[in-house]
């Protein structure tokens, strides 16, 4: 098969032509039918356009009750979506649930707080310039994850807050054939609040398949003064047991920095690059914000960790005590695991309720 298919179209074969058909959807087009959008003659704008009609932006949003489920997308394949693009106010951004299904699976692929998938886990914006993500302001959110399938592709979002959530959003896909050795997207959340003493941060765990891990976002709270990212990120694959395969040698290091990221001294330096960052710093005020928080990420897309039997994936919580010596600490750490694997996979831990997913 033709790999240039309408799957791998980059900067270097966007001349070739092909046989694929791009198609979008949005709350303007809710099926993305050909020569359906802008149909809509109710909607979140019909009142903005009661003296223009049909055509003028009647329907460019969602509002989602609380405790409901919403189709965002229900697409028949072969295909690939391309292109997410959403806003909503930040408030929500725990407590609204993303999920994704490929090939009418009951149980998702992705199941993600919506602000954590798009590396925005402390409920405040914060820009991201890197290749599959971008976060433009204010609070524009890309996914740019190629996310092929081969029977359908639904996308639902859950609204478990306790008010209306209103959402912008657009979906860019492709219909076209997929290679048999195209494997399906998958993320995956998780929070320990605290970590506890001595343990770690299970970051992903019971990924049974064969596939490659692609990238990791971490919002993390620390609990303690001092440096506190000397912890190493640990890749359990393919029958590993009590030492791994992949071990880095810190948290900057991870995350593509260097001695605490101190620059200039005395101060934090945020930054966003195209596979790697430490972009938000959230401040201590003296007053009710209390502990110091941090957004990372770290996509590992020239340098894809590939497993054929199984992954797990662990960080350590460790700073500094005295007489120089490691501290195990007991930090706040939600993370989203971002990897390609074989169906079927293991079913996802529960959710956590939003008690228990909530910024405080």
């Amino acid at each position: 098969m033709d790999r240039f298919n309408g799957l791998n179209m980059g900067l270097g074969n966007l001349p070739q032509l092909s046989d694929a058909k791009t198609r979008s959807i949005s709350p303007e087009n809710f099926t993305g039918s050909k020569g359906s959008g802008g149909m809509a003659t109710e909607g979140t704008g019909a009142g903005c356009a009661r003296d223009l009609g049909t055509g003028w932006k009647v329907s460019p949003s969602v509002e989602i009750e609380p405790g409901a489920m919403f189709t965002m997308a229900a697409i028949e394949g072969p295909g690939a979506i391309q292109h997410i693009w959403l806003t909503c106010f930040p408030t929500f951004w725990r407590n609204l649930i993303f999920r994704l299904y490929w090939d009418e699976e009951d149980e998702p692929s992705v199941e993600v707080p919506v602000g954590d998938f798009f590396c925005n886990g402390w409920q405040e914006r914060s820009n991201v310039n890197s290749f599959p993500v971008a976060v433009n302001p204010a609070g524009g959110m890309n996914s740019y994850w190629l996310m092929p399938f081969r029977k359908a592709a639904k996308i639902t979002m859950e609204n478990t807050s306790a008010e209306n959530a209103v959402i912008y959003y657009q979906v860019n896909y492709t219909l076209t054939e997929v290679p048999e050795n195209m494997a399906y997207f998958h993320a995956q959340w998780r929070r320990s609040n605290p970590v506890a003493y001595k343990e770690v941060h299970t970051i992903l765990d019971e990924v049974k398949g064969k596939g490659h891990y692609v990238g990791t976002y971490l919002a993390w709270q620390v609990n303690n003064n001092g440096w506190w990212g000397e912890g190493e990120v640990k890749f359990f694959m393919d029958g590993d047991q009590e030492f791994p395969t992949i071990c880095g040698t810190g948290t900057e290091d991870y995350f593509g920095g260097a001695w605490n990221w101190e620059q200039p001294s005395g101060q934090y330096s945020t930054y966003s690059t195209a596979f790697l960052g430490m972009h938000q710093l959230i401040k201590p005020d003296g007053l009710y914000r209390s502990q110091q928080r941090f957004g990372m990420y770290r996509w590992h897309v020239l340098d894809p960790i590939r497993f054929e039997h199984d992954l797990k994936i662990t960080i350590q919580d460790l700073g500094w005590r005295s007489d120089h010596r490691y501290l195990p600490q007991q930090s706040d750490i939600a993370s989203t695991a971002f990897w390609y694997q074989s169906e079927p996979h293991s079913r996802f831990p529960d959710m956590p309720n939003n008690d228990s997913r909530e910024v405080i």
